[in-house]
């Protein structure tokens, strides 16, 4: 009996921890995302998607390059071990794609060089 207590304790616990994250992706106080814009498999598309939404955010802390790259290392993040390989792939090149449409491709290849 008190097994079963504790394993649906345990399961509330973790069911709201994963539902907090969800929440700050859907109503970030930075960025008023697209609709399943990470789920999307093209990089470039991601990518324009945040630049959009980070330009036209009222709300931002940062700049729109860094809102934007923030909002996507959460999501990253946040998926952590649950995230498929393919998707984590995806979503590391959309980071690539936030540098370029942004125009911070040369700051990253001086970093790496340097």
């Amino acid at each position: 009996m008190a097994n079963q207590a504790k394993r649906s304790s345990n399961s509330r616990a973790r069911s709201k921890s994963k539902r907090w994250s969800a929440h700050v992706t859907e109503r970030s106080n930075a960025l008023d995302l697209e609709p399943k814009v990470f789920r999307s498999s093209d990089p470039h598309k991601i990518a324009l998607s945040l630049k959009r939404s980070a330009q036209h955010s009222k709300r931002r802390k940062g700049t729109p390059y860094q809102s934007a790259m923030s909002m996507l290392n959460f999501y990253i993040n946040r998926a952590g071990k649950n995230l498929p390989q393919k998707r984590k792939r995806v979503l590391e090149r959309a980071k690539d794609e936030l540098r370029d449409v942004f125009g911070r491709t040369e700051q990253k290849r001086a970093l790496r060089s340097g």
